[in-house]
């Protein structure tokens, strides 16, 4: 996994159209072209074919689009598809990197005060705790379930207010809240809040903001108990200490005082936050590693350790459609094991935790670890197997034709061609045409990049797996490609790593 993130961000376009990063604007309309030609929709009659050409034209056509375009190109070279999605007002006055990353920062900061003005916002969740000891003697599945719903409304420019309850219940007890909250802007720099809360926490309170700099905020609140009397105080600095990172202290005092000193660290492939807190009767850490692998798809590790808790979660997510995320958590600690699964639509989510064992046996904690691990990245690589091979049959009839050309004429022939796992492509099949599990054939989409002249050029610092046609089989692996070919009759091949280049034919090749 080293070897890949230490290479080039931001070349997935570029590996697509099976171009160089530095290609001229007429290698990229060449390329695009080729592709478009290929997986024009309108070539397909049957429905599923269609559907899968208008898929893969699509992302042609935004690949030429962006790299097509001087200023899309250069936003895309320096931040990727989130400068662009970001929505930056591109003209003549953007052409240093300077000037691109101020305006970005700007319009990102005005996306997320749209966000925050948004009129309504509602939000809610559904917990079910499940525990199968329980259910294996008989008592039953379910030992809890909650429910919380929010709803905020921007009712004026300066004025908004939330609305919110939940419901909880626990074996035999149970109980819930109902909590209201008006905010009033003051000023650009400032605004106060008003809340009031009944049922199980009772109170009323008071909370104001402040930006005392361009980097920091400072907040402070007071809450009364309606139950007991007691007052809770709380104060809170938040400094922006670089463009990705933020620091906080928070003091509170109160029956149950204490001091808590965090940090947060949020970058377009990862983010990262943790937190370290002492009171008067408890102490605790938490923090938190969350590695985004592609647009869809993360990874999370996270931990927390204290008086009263000791843990450790496991786990990753992906994104299933524009407002749909799955994710599947491992996790174990001193109150047990447990698989947690987490749907999220929308602002609206539903969580199953799920107790496996309360007993921290070692054999049993490595088995339900890697059973939920296991079948992600299952589903992840056949996903993108299933992907590649309906982009190969696209390719097929074209990839024939110049097969056939250069068979004519003594040319540039690929008659075999792997890419995976570099341990594996040295393994045999347990059949003469199956593969190992960790490679996947990519003769087809090798032979349809062959050119006119009968040469193949894949460029250096490009990923192969991006390339159309292909896939990731191993995700996180050292991965290469493996070539057979003739040319003038005579038999060559050749290994290459991920990011070489690959330039044939050539005589060093020569089997």
């Amino acid at each position: 996994m080293k070897e890949e993130d230490a290479r080039p961000p931001n070349r997935e376009l570029y590996a697509l159209l099976n171009i160089s990063p530095d290609a001229s604007d007429e290698e990229i309309r060449k390329a695009y072209r080729q592709f478009a030609q290929v997986y024009h929709p309108d070539k397909y009659q049957p429905h599923q074919m269609k559907e899968i050409a208008t898929e893969n034209f699509q992302r042609i056509c935004e690949a030429y689009e962006i790299l097509s375009d001087e200023h899309k190109r250069q936003i895309y070279d320096i931040y990727g598809m989130e400068g662009l999605t970001a929505g930056l007002e591109l003209g003549p006055k953007l052409n240093r990197a300077e000037e691109i990353k101020q305006e970005f920062e700007r319009l990102r900061r005005r996306k997320e005060q749209e966000k925050v003005s948004a009129h309504i916002r509602p939000s809610g969740s559904i917990l079910a705790n499940l525990s199968l000891p329980e259910f294996l003697n008989g008592d039953g599945i379910m030992i809890g379930m909650s429910m919380s719903s929010d709803l905020q409304a921007q009712i004026s420019k300066r004025n908004a207010i939330a609305i919110g309850g939940n419901l909880a219940v626990n074996g035999n007890v149970g109980g819930g809240a109902a909590t209201a909250v008006f905010r009033h802007q003051i000023s650009s720099v400032s605004s106060i809040e008003f809340m009031a809360s009944a049922g199980l926490r009772a109170l009323i309170g008071i909370q104001t903001s402040r930006n005392l700099s361009l980097h920091s905020t400072a907040t402070t609140g007071i809450a009364v108990s309606l139950r007991d009397g007691s007052i809770n105080l709380t104060n809170a600095w938040t400094r922006q200490l670089s463009e990705t990172t933020s620091g906080t202290i928070q003091l509170a005092l109160g029956p149950e005082s204490s001091v808590a000193v965090g940090w947060q660290k949020k970058e377009e492939k990862m983010s990262a936050s943790g937190e370290l807190k002492f009171g008067t009767s408890s102490f605790g850490a938490t923090a938190s590693y969350i590695r985004r692998f592609s647009s869809k798809s993360h990874g999370r590790i996270a931990g927390r350790v204290g008086s009263s808790a000791l843990e450790i979660e496991v786990g990753g997510g992906r994104k299933l459609s524009d407002f749909s995320t799955v994710r599947m958590l491992y996790s174990i600690g001193i109150q047990g094991i447990y698989w947690k699964i987490e749907f999220h639509r929308g602002g609206q989510k539903l969580i199953i935790p799920i107790l496996l064992s309360r007993q921290l046996d070692t054999v049993f904690a490595t088995g339900a670890f890697m059973i939920p691990t296991s079948i992600y990245f299952l589903l992840k690589v056949q996903e993108a197997r299933a992907a590649a091979e309906k982009a190969q049959q696209l390719l097929q009839n074209v990839a024939n034709r110049k097969r056939n050309r250069q068979l004519e004429t003594g040319g540039l022939v690929i008659t075999k061609a792997v890419y995976g796992n570099r341990k594996a492509l040295n393994e045999p099949g347990e059949g003469d045409d199956q593969l190992p599990s960790q490679v996947v054939d990519v003769t087809v989409p090798l032979n349809f990049l062959v050119n006119d002249s009968g040469q193949l050029k894949l460029h250096e610092g490009v990923k192969k797996s991006g390339i159309m046609g292909f896939c990731d089989p191993c995700p996180g692996e050292p991965k290469q490609l493996y070539v057979e070919y003739t040319y003038g009759g005579d038999r060559y091949e050749v290994v290459v790593d991920d990011y070489e280049e690959l330039l044939i034919p050539q005589r060093s090749h020569r089997a």
